[in-house]
């Protein structure tokens, strides 16, 4: 079974960064796509962030300039670096993976929650 693990979210002032970070562990053949969604209160489920194995680069409109994804191969994690963070970015954000196990699938982190105050 393989499961994702989210850690780094927190509450920030204004301005301030965070780093999240998400790794993946089990029985994992390859990884074709690592992302970032987040969710806020009352809101729909948000894209971030997306990284292809090919290393193609997808970023929501409202983090361009802000926020970096990145990954580690060999640790088969993701990382979303969050930058000049303002109180819209506040929500839960989740990680995914679309990988190999013995077929292809999509699989969620837990999620984290990063608040960020005025």
């Amino acid at each position: 079974q393989v499961q994702l693990v989210e850690s780094g979210g927190g509450l920030v002032q204004a301005g301030g960064s965070l780093r999240l970070s998400c790794a993946a562990s089990g029985n994992i053949f390859s990884i074709n796509l690592m992302g970032w969604y987040r969710q806020a209160p009352g809101k729909q489920r948000e894209l971030v962030a997306t990284e292809t194995s090919g290393g193609n680069l997808n970023y929501a409109d409202s983090v361009k300039g802000r926020f970096t994804i990145s990954r580690d191969n060999a640790k088969n994690t993701v990382y979303l670096q969050m930058n000049s963070l303002n109180p819209e970015d506040t929500a839960v954000y989740l990680c995914y993976m679309y990988l190999q196990n013995r077929g292809y699938y999509t699989y969620w982190g837990q999620g984290t929650q990063v608040t960020v105050s005025s």
